[in-house]
C-alpha cells in the first residue's frame, strides 16, 4: 500500500530533475536535523538514490549472500527511509506491479540486488547512517550528543551525525527515549523545549464545565498515614462534584478509616463507591472494575488511578496534570532520599526493569520535563477518550503471573498509547510500607525511620522549625539556662499517651526496679520506658534529628551525642503519685515534654528549680523544657492536684 500510494504521487514530479525526494515511515520517525543538512549530506554521498542501511537480511535472509560486499557499515537494505532525485525514484516505484499486502521491502532489495538496475539508477546504501540511522540491531551504537542548544543521536560505531533516526522493529521504546531530546525536546540550555506545546487550558472553566474524572482508589496492603492520604483526596483544588470516587480497601485494618472518611466527605463527592475486604476482590479485579466505570460512560473524561502509598501533597496536581493534555501521564514521585520512583527510564529485554541514562537525574530534579516512558505505576491519568478509543476492546489489568501494572504498561505500549510522567511540579512522595505493623495501636509513630517525612508532617510540632529563624521568637528561657520550645504535635501526645496505657504495666513508683541494670531507682516514678514498648531506637532517632540541633542553638558550644538510657512518660495522679522531691538527673541535660494540657485534663504539676527559686507551673501540651541535669538545676515536680498529668523524659547524654 505504502509503495502505491507513492507510485501514484510521483507520477505528478517525474519530470522534474532537480527535485530530490525523501521518503520515511511516519509513526516511527524522528528528525534530528533540517533539509540543509540533510540536502548537504545526500549531494556529498555522490549517487541519484540512497537507501538506509540496517544489519539484517529481511525478510528473506537467503537474499544475503547476493549483496555487495561492505567493508564498512551495515550490508542490508532498509526500506523505512530512502532519498533520491524524483525521475530515479518514480522510475523505481513504477516498476512495482503488486499487491497491497506484499512486502515493499523485499521489492526494494530485488531491485536493488540487480546490478544493472543498481548501477543504472545510481543506487546505493546509507551504510554509515550518515543520512539514516535504523534503530534495530544498531541500539548500543547510538548515544545522545548535546550540543550547544540542541542534541543530535550520534553513531559511536561510525562516528556519523544521523539526520533521520527509524525506531525499527522492536525498537519504540529506544525511539521514544531519544525523542525526550532530539533534537531540541530538551536541552541544558533551555530544559524542555516541548513542554508548552498543545497544553489544554481550563482555568477558566467553571466548577460545572471542568471535566468529570473518575477516580480509582487502591488499598491493597497495610499503609502508613492512609488517613493523611484520604483527607488529601478531599482537599483536592478540583471541585468534589466533578470526581467519582471508586475506593478498593483490600485490608481490614484500614476499615476504621475509611469509615471515618466516608463518614465526613461521601456527600461532598459526586458519587462514592466502597468495595472493602469482605468482598474479596482481586488486585487486577479491582483496578478492571474503576476503571470500566469511566470507560463505559461517554460522559466521562477522565481516569485518575492512585494507590494508597502516594502522598500526594501538591493539591493542583489533578489540574495540572489535565492540562498536560496527554494520553496518560503520572507525577514524577520517589520515596525521601531514595531512587525509588514511580516509572521506569527504560525496560530490560525480557519487559523488566532497566535504569535509563537519564533516570537519575530526573528523579532527582536535575532534568525537568515531560517524558515519554515505557512504565508507570501507583499513580496516573489516562483520558476517557483513549480508553474508549485504543484501549476499547483490551483487558488492561488481568494476566495469569503478571502484576497489574506490569500488565497496564504493556498493554497501553502494545496498542501505541504513549505514556509519560512529569517532574515539572513537586507533587509529593512515595510512602514505604514495607515494614508497617499494624498489631501496634498507631503504628504510624514507628515510621521517623522508613517515612521521616511523613513523621515530620504528622508527629513534630508546627512551630518546631521557627526555633531556628532568627524572628521566630518561639524559644522562652523561664527559668535560668531552662529553655521551652515546641516540640510534638496534639497528634504525637495523644497517641503516646494512648500507647502507654494500651501497654499498662506502670511501674509502681518504688525504689526497687528490675528494669534498671542495678535494680534500684533512687527517685522514682510512676512511668513506663520506650524499650517497653519497642520504641527506644524509634526516641534516640527522634532525639538526634530534632533536639540535638536545639541544643546546639541554645548552649553554644556543646554538641550532644543524642545518647539516652533513660526514656520514659511519667503518669502523676493525686492518688497515686502527686509529684517528685526535689533531686538531679543522671544527665548533661534533660528534655521534659508535656504530653496533656493543663486546665482540662488536670491541675497542679509543674516543675521548679529550688537554686533559682524558679518554677513553670503552666506547661504547654506538646512543648519540651531542656535544662541542665547536674549541679545545678536541682528540681522538683509540683503536686498534680487533680485528673492526670503525662510527662515524656529523657535524661541525654548521661
Amino acid at each position: 500500500q505504502k509503495v502505491r500510494w507513492l507510485k501514484k504521487e510521483m507520477q505528478k514530479h517525474a519530470e522534474k530533475s532537480d527535485m530530490v525526494v525523501m521518503f520515511v515511515d511516519s509513526y516511527d520517525v524522528i528528525f534530528a536535523s533540517g533539509p540543509q543538512e540533510l540536502l548537504w549530506k545526500f549531494s556529498r554521498m555522490n549517487h541519484k538514490v540512497i537507501f538506509s542501511a540496517e544489519g539484517f537480511c529481511w525478510p528473506d535472509q537467503k537474499l544475503a549472500s547476493k549483496y555487495p560486499p561492505v567493508y564498512t557499515g551495515k550490508r542490508y537494505l532498509n526500506s523505512g527511509g530512502f532519498i533520491g532525485f524524483a525521475p530515479q525514484i518514480n522510475s523505481i516505484v513504477q516498476s512495482w506491479k503488486l499487491r497491497d499486502d506484499d512486502d515493499d521491502q523485499l521489492f526494494y532489495t530485488q531491485f536493488y540486488l540487480n546490478k544493472g538496475l543498481r548501477e543504472k539508477f545510481n543506487m546505493t546504501l546509507d551504510h554509515r547512517s550518515r543520512i539514516f540511522q535504523n534503530l534495530n540491531g544498531a541500539i548500543e551504537e547510538v548515544v545522545l550528543k548535546f550540543e550547544k542548544g540542541r542534541v543530535r543521536a550520534r553513531n559511536v560505531a561510525y562516528d556519523t551525525l544521523p539526520v533521520v533516526i527509524h525506531g525499527n522493529g522492536p525498537t519504540k521504546l529506544q525511539l521514544n527515549y531519544l525523542g525526550n531530546y532530539v533534537p531540541t525536546a530538551w536541552t541544558h540550555e533551555e530544559g524542555c523545549g516541548v513542554c508548552d506545546l498543545d497544553l489544554l487550558d481550563i482555568g477558566q472553566l467553571t466548577d460545572e464545565e471542568l471535566p468529570l474524572v473518575q477516580v480509582g482508589v487502591f488499598i491493597e496492603q497495610p499503609t502508613p498515614f492512609l488517613p493523611e492520604f484520604l483527607q488529601r483526596l478531599a482537599t483536592l483544588n478540583y471541585p468534589l462534584t466533578r470526581l467519582q470516587l471508586f475506593i478498593h480497601n483490600n485490608v481490614v485494618y484500614h476499615e476504621q478509616h475509611i469509615q471515618q472518611f466516608w463518614q465526613q466527605f461521601h456527600t461532598q463527592f459526586r458519587e462514592v463507591r466502597l468495595v472493602g475486604p469482605e468482598e474479596n476482590l482481586q488486585h487486577g479485579a479491582a483496578r478492571a472494575m474503576a476503571v470500566d466505570k469511566c470507560r463505559q460512560d461517554p460522559a466521562c473524561d477522565y481516569y485518575f488511578s492512585i494507590d494508597s502509598d502516594v502522598a500526594l501533597v501538591n493539591p493542583n496536581t489533578l489540574g495540572i496534570l489535565i492540562e498536560e493534555n496527554k494520553p496518560v501521564i503520572a507525577p514524577m514521585l520517589s520515596r525521601h532520599g531514595k531512587l525509588w520512583s514511580n516509572f521506569w527510564g527504560a525496560l530490560s529485554p525480557e519487559g523488566f526493569y532497566a535504569r535509563s541514562e537519564d533516570y537519575i537525574d530526573i528523579v532527582q530534579g536535575k532534568r525537568v520535563g515531560v517524558w515519554n516512558v515505557p512504565y508507570l505505576t501507583q499513580v496516573y491519568l489516562m483520558k476517557g477518550s483513549v480508553l474508549r478509543g485504543p484501549l476499547a476492546q483490551v483487558n488492561l489489568y488481568a494476566q495469569d503471573g503478571l502484576d497489574p501494572d506490569m500488565v497496564f504498561c504493556r498493554t497501553v505500549r502494545d496498542q501505541g498509547v504513549f505514556m509519560f510522567v512529569s517532574n515539572r511540579d513537586e507533587f509529593g512522595r512515595l510512602v514505604s510500607t514495607s515494614n508497617y505493623n499494624t498489631s501496634r495501636l498507631h503504628p504510624d509513630m514507628w515510621q521517623i525511620f522508613d517515612n521521616p517525612v511523613d513523621w515530620k508532617e504528622k508527629y513534630l510540632h508546627e512551630n518546631y522549625s521557627k526555633i531556628f529563624e532568627e524572628e521566630g521568637h518561639v524559644v522562652e528561657q523561664p527559668c535560668p539556662d531552662v529553655y521551652w520550645f515546641p516540640a510534638f504535635s496534639d497528634r504525637m501526645c495523644d497517641e503516646l499517651v494512648e500507647e502507654m496505657e494500651n501497654f499498662g504495666q506502670w511501674s509502681g513508683g518504688k525504689h526497687t526496679d528490675e528494669r534498671l541494670s542495678g535494680g534500684y531507682e533512687n527517685v522514682p516514678t510512676v512511668d513506663i520506658h520506650m524499650n517497653q514498648i519497642g520504641f527506644e531506637k524509634e526516641w534516640l532517632k527522634f532525639l538526634r534529628e530534632y533536639i540535638n540541633p536545639v541544643t546546639e542553638k541554645l548552649y553554644p558550644g556543646y554538641f550532644p551525642k543524642g545518647n539516652a538510657v533513660m526514656n520514659f512518660v511519667v503518669r502523676y495522679r493525686p492518688d497515686e503519685q502527686p509529684s517528685l522531691r526535689p533531686h538531679h538527673d543522671s544527665s548533661t541535660f534533660t528534655i521534659n515534654i508535656a504530653l496533656n494540657s493543663k486546665g482540662t485534663d488536670f491541675q497542679g504539676g509543674g516543675c521548679r528549680f529550688l537554686r533559682y527559686d524558679c518554677s513553670v507551673e503552666a506547661p504547654r501540651k506538646g512543648w519540651s523544657f531542656m535544662h541542665p541535669g547536674r549541679l545545678t538545676h536541682y528540681h522538683e515536680g509540683l503536686p498534680t492536684t487533680q485528673g492526670t498529668r503525662y510527662i515524656m523524659v529523657s535524661f541525654v547524654d548521661p
